[in-house]
């Protein structure tokens, strides 16, 4: 899963002759980079989370399981954390009547709450107040300023406080307002904007615009392609104008000062996106830094393409530092076809969702319903039909019927006889399902790396399905009357459990626990439940001879009731 090495970024000594010659890879380490890097964007912390930050996160913990079901000694990096600083912070804190740093304190914990309820499992959490954060932004700021790329001068132009942003004329649209007026307003955000002039730190964007477009034109680094040709058609179609990267403390109080220049802050975007840098290192040269650096995946939503798409390896660039492997953009969702806002009070509490349908369920329809290129849309019916009839019916059922008492009294996994396994093999709802079960390692783990997630678990339901076919129409409960059917029974039980086998370890990125809970039912040892495990099947493994079932017995996933669309609260308990 891990991709190639991009290229050290070299300058040479003219922008003329920068690039009339194809840039060559530059070997600068004597060791593979060797730790698997993955980050969500750190989130802003005006407002408590919604199923969109959730999406995010639980994106690049999918991805970070996937790459540990591949290689279970793979070194991960997992970072998220929330972007603290800036004047929507200042505004958001005064409301409240506290101090910024409380303010702050109270809803970065609802962010530490999400991950620990939706088992997103990071390794660093980043807050842009913290010390060594601070730390790794005065040192990048100073690396920038000391390779020429920052300069100080009055600047004017069209400012989104919104957004927290300035905006070219292109960047804009003109609407009437409630009385009938025209004014300007951002074409992406739709937010107001105002003319403003003040004095302010400029990075030299318009002198990375060539090595930008070579970024983009010589590696697959944004995906989906749709995202990748908006960014190329922003880098291509007009001149990048060099960039406010500083704010008037004055102005913007609650920020990180400007080293040697406390009369600026450093803006709040330049700010957070050094948070990578952050989780990976950089500020103490740690040794660590040049083993984890660059990311392998980052992921973000599509409203933060521009920063992450333009600047931010612009940034990298100018700083002598490898761009991101791979930026992974996904759309949005939206709520009954409606786009979520707080003025339409359709926002979507994923705390709130887990009390009625579980964490776990929650992270299943988000992840098997959601799709990068194109928004999602969340429906409450919607929810409760797909886990009702995928976790409670098609998977929980088939779970049930193997292992009860009254199939499988003794049980277990038991042994199979070679020549009825071959006899019923000629059955073709046998065949069907034998090999829907041996060909889904290799499709899942196709869709996993191309990060289509929904197709991991449409292969999975369809083998499902055929499994609980297979199930009726060897009709088990007739084969155990009679003693001579005994040995077809044991190999529609064997058959059965082995498929729970291969569904439970494909589905841990996923669904971890239930996952877990399958895998402990049919008493899979922890240490055989990566991918590798999947080359054999235990009908052609000649060491086989039968496996105890645990003693525990639960219900996998219970019905969802319409009542609990309503129910109100938080709930922890994943299953």
């Amino acid at each position: 899963m891990i991709l190639p090495c991009i290229p050290h970024f070299r300058r040479l000594s003219t922008s003329a002759s920068r690039w009339q010659k194809l840039v060559k890879p530059i070997k600068t380490r004597s060791y593979e980079k060797d730790t698997f890097f993955v980050t969500t964007p750190i989130y802003y912390v005006n407002a408590d989370p919604h199923i969109g930050h959730l999406y995010t996160s639980l994106i690049a913990d999918t991805i970070v399981r996937w790459q540990h079901l591949q290689n279970k000694n793979s070194k991960i990096k997992f970072s998220t954390g929330t972007d603290e600083h800036g004047i929507k912070i200042q505004q958001a804190a005064s409301v409240s009547n506290i101090s910024p740093n409380k303010y702050c304190d109270k809803i970065a914990a609802t962010y530490k709450n999400l991950a620990e309820d939706f088992e997103i499992n990071y390794t660093s959490f980043i807050r842009t107040t913290d010390a060594l954060h601070m730390k790794t932004v005065e040192k990048f700021w100073n690396e920038l300023y000391s390779r020429g790329n920052l300069y100080l001068e009055n600047y004017e132009g069209w400012y989104c406080v919104p957004d927290e942003t300035f905006l070219t004329t292109s960047q804009l649209k003109e609407i009437l307002d409630k009385d009938g007026k025209k004014k300007f307003v951002s074409e992406e955000s739709g937010h107001p904007v105002e003319w403003t002039k003040e004095t302010n730190y400029l990075f030299k964007l318009s002198s990375y615009q060539e090595e930008l477009k070579y970024w983009m034109k010589t590696n697959e680094n944004v995906t989906p392609k749709k995202f990748h040709k908006i960014l190329f058609d922003q880098i291509s179609k007009e001149p990048l104008p060099d960039i406010s990267v500083s704010r008037p403390s004055s102005r913007v109080s609650w920020g990180i000062p400007v080293p040697n220049d406390s009369s600026q802050t450093i803006y709040v975007w330049l700010d957070a996106l050094v948070n990578y840098l952050t989780a990976a290192g950089y500020a103490n040269d740690d040794a660590n830094f040049t083993h984890t650096w660059p990311p392998d995946f980052q992921v973000i939503g599509k409203d933060i393409l521009k920063f992450h798409g333009i600047y931010w390896p612009a940034f990298l660039i100018a700083a002598n530092l490898e761009p991101p492997r791979t930026l992974l953009c996904h759309s949005h969702w939206t709520v009954s076809s409606e786009k979520m806002s707080k003025s339409k009070q359709n926002v979507v509490d994923p705390f709130d969702r887990a009390n009625a349908y579980t964490p776990e369920g929650l992270r299943y329809f988000l992840l098997r319903s959601g799709v990068t290129h194109s928004d999602g849309n969340y429906n409450e019916d919607k929810v409760i039909r797909v886990l009702n009839s995928e976790l409670a019916d098609t998977l929980g059922n088939l779970l049930n019927r193997c292992t009860s008492e009254s199939l499988n009294p003794n049980q277990e996994v038991p042994k199979i006889d070679a020549v009825v396994l071959r006899n019923l093999m000629e059955k073709d709802v046998t065949k069907q399902f034998v090999d829907n079960i041996t060909a889904l390692p290799e499709i899942c783990r196709r869709h996993y790396n191309e990060i289509k997630f929904y197709r991991v678990v449409d292969a999975i339901i369809a083998t499902l399905h055929s499994g609980n076919l297979f199930f009726e129409s060897m009709k088990p409960w007739e084969l155990k009357k009679n003693e001579a059917d005994h040995e077809q029974l044991k190999v529609v039980l064997h058959i059965t459990i082995e498929c729970l086998r291969v569904v439970g370890i494909l589905l841990q990125p996923i669904i971890p626990n239930l996952s877990s809970n399958i895998l402990d039912r049919i008493n899979i040892d922890i240490n055989s439940r990566c991918l590798d495990d999947l080359k054999i099947f235990s009908w052609n493994n000649d060491q086989f001879v039968r496996r105890d079932l645990s003693s525990d017995k639960f219900v996998l996933f219970r019905r969802i009731l319409l009542e609990h669309r309503i129910r109100k609260g938080r709930r922890k308990d994943c299953n």
